[in-house]
């Protein structure tokens, strides 16, 4: 099988001035994970290592670029998860780290899957992991989520995810992003999926959960991205799709004006974008 690696910068409108930027930060996170499926290695390496460049991105909402709420705090979430052996790993309201998902990915090999809280600091804290980053003096408007999808050459896929969170909203808000079933899954039987956009209303839905039913019933990638959007206008709200199924295919769309993509493959070379051209009927 050829890997496929696709990754997003956020659903939502892009200002003039930052889409230039936008679409440079996906192109470094293509260039992170692209040596590690073009050598052989594993999804779930590549989808952390792309989730990570996008951390370090001030202008994305996630890690540096992370948002404050309404008592002044940064809360982070972040998930990753192992097509091969359903193993997951998340993180919501986690603070004063710089890459939250590394410290998801470091509950791969634990009992709990999910940690919030101090407790997630405290996890964090004894696994080793880096401190945050000093905020940026001129941070440009951001989106609201990252992640990357996967597959490797040896059929494997995962999918990683990774916020900063809302502006202004209550402590403690959590969103679709560290959700299984929601922002983000993988499973090699079907394919991976994740999501941007509007958390509440992508947890309404289910989104995630609904799109791999999809796949497992026979939809192209294309198809499960589309009825997504589709479906989310019963709640009213607005997100973007990236999919790859089990074939290799890749699809994605959005509601949103803008959402930032990033895809490549070992037959398909670097392609950067912050809009498609068409949406679903």
């Amino acid at each position: 099988m050829t890997w496929r690696l696709m990754l997003h910068g956020g659903a939502r409108a892009i200002p003039d001035a930052d889409a230039r930027g936008n679409l440079e930060g996906a192109r470094r996170a293509l260039a992170a994970a692209e040596p590690i499926l073009a050598r052989g290695g594993g999804a779930i390496d590549a989808v952390e290592a792309a989730v990570r460049q996008l951390e370090d991105d001030p202008i994305f909402n996630a890690g540096r670029g992370s948002v404050r709420n309404r008592e002044g705090e940064i809360e982070l979430d972040a998930a990753i998860m192992d097509g091969s052996t359903l193993a997951l790993g998340a993180v919501a309201a986690l603070q004063d780290v710089r890459h939250p998902v590394a410290v998801a990915r470091a509950l791969l090999n634990e009992r709990a899957t999910f940690l919030v809280g101090h407790g997630a600091r405290r996890f964090a804290d004894e696994i080793g992991a880096e401190k945050a980053l000093p905020a940026p003096t001129r941070r440009a408007s951001a989106c609201d989520t990252v992640g990357c999808i996967a597959s490797d050459q040896h059929g494997r896929f995962a999918a990683a995810i990774s916020t900063g969170g809302l502006e202004n909203v209550r402590a403690g808000r959590v969103g679709d992003a560290p959700l299984p079933g929601c922002g983000f899954y993988a499973d090699d039987q079907a394919g991976a999926v994740c999501f941007s956009g509007d958390g509440e209303e992508i947890m309404r839905m289910m989104l995630a959960a609904r799109a791999m039913s999809d796949l497992e019933h026979g939809a192209s990638a294309q198809e499960a991205a589309d009825r997504a959007i589709i479906r989310l206008r019963r709640v009213g709200g607005e997100a973007g799709a990236l999919v790859i199924d089990r074939n290799g295919d890749m699809g994605w769309a959005h509601s949103s004006r803008h959402f930032t993509v990033g895809m490549q493959g070992a037959d398909m070379p670097a392609f950067v974008s912050i809009q498609r051209e068409s949406a679903p009927a």
